[in-house]
C-alpha cells in the first residue's frame, strides 16, 4: 500500500508491527510478522533512513516508530523536494539541449535556405534520398546525364529503386545516349527495366533532375560537380517548371530498347548532330564531350567521321556544308 511512498512490502510490514508493539527484540518482531530476522533488520535500517523509526527515549538503544501522520508527511515532503530538485534539472537540461541545438544549426550546412533544403556531401544527400524514397505513394521522374554512372551511385540507388518498384511505384528515368556505351550502366538501365520502370535515352540533357511525387525536386548545387551537394525544394513553382522540364526531355527521348538509326547513310544521328550544333556554337571539344556525356577522344572520333562524311578537309568547312545540307 505505501510502496509509492518508498516502502516496500516487508518494510511495511515492519513499519506496522512496530507502530502495534514497538516492545521486543527483532527475533519476536520477526516471529510475528512472518518474516525472516535479516527481512527485519533490513526493514529496520530502511525505516530509519526514512526517519519513520527514532531512538527511543524511554529505552535506551531501542527504536520508536513515528506516527504516521507525521511520518508519511515527512516522507511526501521529501519526495515532492526531490521531484522540484529533478524538475529544475530537466529545465537546465533542456535549456542546454536548446543553446547546443541553436549552435549546431548555425554551423551545419544542411539547413533550409529560401524554401530550399541545401544538402552538403553525399551523405547527408543519400540520407534524403533514402527517405524521399521511403515516402513515394505514386512516381519519381530523374534525368540523369553523363553518360556512365559510377557503380557506388548505382548500388545506392538499386535498394531505394527496387522497393520502390515492388510498391507500384511509376518510375521513369532518362539517362544519356553515351550510357549504352557503358556496360555497367546499361546494365542498370536494364535492369530497371525488367522490374518495371520506364527508361529512355537522349543525346543531350539538362543537368541531373529527381522529382518525387510531383512535390519535392532535388538538384545539383553545382550540375557540373553534383558531388558537391544538392538543393531539395517543394516550391510548386519550381518543381512545376521542373516537371515540365523532364516531360519535355522524356518526349524527345526513345525507349531504351529502340536503336536510333539515321533515314540514310549520310544524314548524321541524333548525337551527331547534337555534336555539330555544340561545336557550332563554339564550344570546345572538351566541353562538348562533357554535355554528351562521351569522352574526348569519341568527340574527336565522331568529328572525324563527320568531315569524312561531307568530305571536308576542315571543321570550318564541315559546318559550312553541314548548314547547307540543312543539318543546322
Amino acid at each position: 500500500m505505501l510502496q509509492a511512498l518508498g516502502l516496500g512490502a516487508d518494510v511495511e510490514a515492519v513499519y506496522r508491527g512496530m507502530l502495534a508493539d514497538p516492545s521486543g527484540g527483532v527475533a519476536e518482531l520477526a516471529a510475528r510478522l512472518g518474516l525472516t530476522e535479516v527481512q527485519v533488520r533490513e526493514g529496520l535500517d530502511r525505516l530509519v533512513d526514512l526517519d519513520l523509526l527514532r531512538p527511543s527515549r524511554d529505552c535506551p538503544g531501542a527504536l520508536r516508530a513515528v506516527r504516521p501522520e507525521l511520518g508519511l508527511e515527512l516522507l511526501l515532503r521529501r519526495q515532492e523536494e526531490e521531484l522540484a530538485r529533478q524538475q529544475e534539472e530537466l529545465a537546465r537540461s533542456k535549456a542546454a539541449a536548446a543553446q547546443v541545438v541553436s549552435e549546431f544549426a548555425a554551423l551545419r550546412p544542411n539547413t533550409e535556405v529560401d524554401g530550399a533544403e541545401r544538402l552538403v556531401g553525399m551523405d547527408a544527400i543519400q540520407s534524403r534520398l533514402e527517405e524521399l524514397a521511403h515516402g513515394l505513394e505514386r512516381e519519381c521522374l530523374a534525368i540523369l546525364p553523363g553518360g556512365a554512372l559510377s557503380e557506388a551511385s548505382l548500388e545506392c540507388s538499386r535498394p531505394l529503386d527496387e522497393r520502390a518498384l515492388a510498391r507500384g511505384i511509376e518510375m521513369r528515368s532518362v539517362y544519356q545516349d553515351s550510357a549504352r556505351n557503358d556496360p555497367t550502366t546499361l546494365a542498370y538501365a536494364r535492369w530497371l527495366t525488367e522490374q518495371g520502370g520506364q527508361v529512355r535515352t537522349s543525346p543531350l540533357l539538362p543537368p541531373r533532375l529527381l522529382v518525387f511525387d510531383r512535390t519535392v525536386a532535388v538538384v545539383p548545387i553545382d550540375p557540373a560537380h553534383s558531388r558537391l551537394g544538392a538543393l531539395c525544394t517543394s516550391a510548386p513553382g519550381i518543381v512545376a517548371s521542373l516537371v515540365t522540364l523532364f516531360e519535355q526531355t522524356w518526349q524527345a527521348a526513345v525507349p531504351l530498347g529502340a536503336d536510333r538509326c539515321r533515314t540514310d547513310d549520310s544524314r548524321p544521328s541524333a548525337a551527331e548532330l547534337e555534336l555539330l550544333k555544340l561545336l557550332a556554337s563554339g564550344m570546345t571539344d572538351e566541353a562538348a564531350g562533357k554535355r554528351l556525356g562521351v569522352s574526348l577522344r569519341t568527340v574527336r572520333r565522331q568529328m572525324s567521321a563527320l568531315m569524312e562524311r561531307l568530305h571536308a578537309t576542315s571543321r570550318f568547312e564541315a559546318g559550312l556544308k553541314a548548314a547547307q545540307q540543312g543539318w543546322l
